[in-house]
């Protein structure tokens, strides 16, 4: 299994940055550059204890479909997500949110494997994880100029 560590601080209270990280159309704004649409979005738009969302993208060119779950929500420290169908082997992202001096410490933990055994691991260590960092990197930072920017609106 490949696994990497993101570290963020984001001006902005553990409980905002939770909600905006449940939140499956900032996701989609988030990975735009991908193309990426929900096939199935989570019943009621929000991110909820065993929601599902099925999620469409081109990487290198070709069409991808992952089908995933959200567990352990735990309001606001953290949840986890995890592919039920798609293209990985295994996939697994959990998000952390803990209290900072400057605001939150968001912390993602991605666990994954590609598939074709031998092959996989290889494509995994050699490239794989440098495009997988760089792609939740991104997300992050969307992420962190949205609630960033709600907060500079709210207080102007």
């Amino acid at each position: 299994m490949a696994q990497f560590l993101l570290e963020r601080i984001i001006a902005a209270p553990p409980s905002e940055v939770f909600a905006a990280s449940l939140d499956p159309a900032l996701h989609v704004r988030s990975m735009a550059r991908f193309g990426e649409t929900m096939v199935e979005a989570p019943e009621g738009g929000v991110f909820r204890e065993g929601s599902t969302v099925t999620w469409r993208a081109r990487h290198f060119g070709i069409p991808f479909r992952l089908r995933s779950i959200v567990f352990d929500i735990d309001p606001p420290r953290g949840f986890r997500d995890r592919q039920i169908s798609g293209p990985f082997g295994a996939f697994l992202h959990e998000h952390a949110f803990e209290e900072h001096p400057r605001g939150t410490l968001m912390r993602d933990t991605i666990t994954f494997r590609s598939p074709l055994g031998p092959i996989g691991r290889l494509v995994d260590a050699i490239f794989m994880r440098a495009y997988m960092r760089r792609i939740i990197d991104e997300r992050n930072a969307v992420l962190a100029a949205e609630v960033e920017g709600r907060r500079r609106t709210l207080t102007s």
